[in-house]
């Protein structure tokens, strides 16, 4: 052990240093716009930051693999005052996965059931909207999100984009402003 310290002191540090940050080569793109454009509506609309409560209810983690790469400094979900919450007590919408198995039922119902009103639900993916290619409903699938909950918004997709999602989202909070979301 002491040899490995007495080779590190004597070597020093061996990389180079980090560049300087360079602000010119940062332009801003369309996409910074569209999302930074949906978080102020989402704000605008509801007068306050949107929790989600994410629930996966059999899916094979594609659509959860988009709703991570909201959470990077690309989509910048909590810089537009959009953030996942672990309690669906603390949640103003429902964002469901895959399609229901048979043991995730009475869960899905609990989770939605325990939500404050209004109850928004945006059911996610081919799989979320209908059971995809696991089908409607067999021994082991419920089928879609609706079978089992009351769905606001379908993202269709397999998996839909990162930035659909956004946008069923604030589809969902539109609606639910207009009046028309579940109590």
């Amino acid at each position: 052990m002491w040899q490995i310290l007495r080779q590190i002191a004597r070597t020093g540090i061996v990389s180079e240093p980090a560049p300087a940050r360079d602000d010119a080569l940062r332009l801003p793109s369309a996409h910074d716009a569209e999302a930074g454009r949906i978080g102020a509506e989402i704000l605008a609309t509801l007068g306050q930051a949107l929790t989600i409560r994410a629930v996966d209810a059999g899916s094979c983690n594609g659509c959860e693999l988009e709703i991570h790469a909201l959470g990077n400094p690309y989509y910048n979900l909590e810089g537009l005052g959009i953030r996942f919450v672990a309690s669906p007590r603390h949640a103003d919408l429902l964002l469901v996965t895959g399609p229901v198995s048979r043991h995730m039922a009475e869960a899905l119902r609990r989770t939605w059931e325990a939500m404050p009103a209004p109850k928004l639900v945006v059911a996610l993916g081919e799989c979320g909207a209908s059971g995809g290619v696991f089908g409607a409903c067999s021994h082991a699938i419920c089928g879609g999100v609706a079978e089992v909950v009351p769905v606001d918004v379908v993202v269709p997709g397999c998996p839909p984009a990162p930035i659909e999602i956004l946008r069923g989202i604030l589809s969902a909070v539109r609606r639910d402003a207009a009046g028309k979301g579940r109590g």
